[in-house]
């Protein structure tokens, strides 16, 4: 087997929500596989606490941008700041997301527009932003990180659905367009993992409930997102394009 395909040496990678959960976890596969590694999200203290986690042990560069991806000004300067500091991004992964259940007539317009900016509108402008310059390069992995919520879904979860939904449709339309300059797009769609807003709000009984959903009977851990994402980022993943990726533990393979 060629030990290069899951080699990142000299990629720049930019993941968003990359200081906890998976966003962290992408980017530390990505940064044990050579890349170099720009970061976002909300809070400064968390991001340089998790960069540190990132590149430990690995000798590769890293960046971190303070950035809200409910502001469009933020992803913009994201956008900037990454080439400005870093020269290029080759690996785009947009993970940052939020969720409000809500009942369809609880929805406020607020709401809804907040969720529709972070999980589809801050996508596509990263991608607008950074795209050009893989163009050039004739090089890129774009990843949406969309969800099981888009392809199933759950009492409560109009606006969450529906984005993670569109996600879908994204990377199809951007598989498409982009083929042709080198650059791949895909979705990941994650399942139950246990990352810090699940552990927090669930109790142990409806953890386990949630982990009885599943094929395996458990909730995944975040490491265990990084293997496929890493597939898609590197050349291991270079016929992949305009898929949606399930890593659900076999959520959706349940019926009743």
């Amino acid at each position: 087997m060629n030990n290069q395909l899951f080699d990142l040496s000299g990629r720049v990678a930019l993941v968003t929500g990359g200081s906890k959960g998976l966003g962290k976890a992408m980017a530390r596969a990505l940064a044990l596989a050579g890349a170099d590694i720009i970061i976002s999200s909300r809070h400064e203290a968390e991001l340089q606490q998790a960069l540190h986690e990132i590149l430990e042990g690995t000798q590769r560069r890293g960046h971190l941008v303070v950035a809200d991806m409910a502001r469009r000004e933020d992803v913009d300067r994201l956008a900037h700041s990454a080439l400005e500091q870093m020269n290029r991004v080759d690996i785009l992964i947009n993970n940052a997301g939020t969720n409000l259940p809500q009942e369809i007539e609880q929805v406020r317009d607020e709401d809804w527009d907040r969720i529709v900016q972070i999980n589809l509108t801050s996508c596509m402008a990263l991608s607008r932003a950074l795209v050009p310059q893989m163009k050039q390069r004739r090089w890129g992995r774009v990843i949406y990180i969309s969800s099981v919520m888009g392809l199933a879904s759950k009492e409560g979860r109009n606006a969450y659905s529906a984005t993670k939904s569109a996600l879908l449709g994204l990377t199809r339309s951007g598989a498409l367009e982009l083929g042709p300059f080198g650059i791949t797009v895909n979705a990941v769609a994650p399942g139950l993992f246990l990352t810090d807003l699940p552990g927090r709000v669930l109790t142990t009984e409806e953890k386990e409930q949630f982990a009885q959903r599943t094929a395996l009977g458990r909730w995944g851990d975040p490491d265990e997102l990084a293997g496929p994402v890493l597939m898609l980022a590197t050349e291991a993943g270079s016929y992949i394009t305009g898929a949606t990726l399930v890593v659900d533990g076999g959520v959706l393979c349940r019926i009743f």
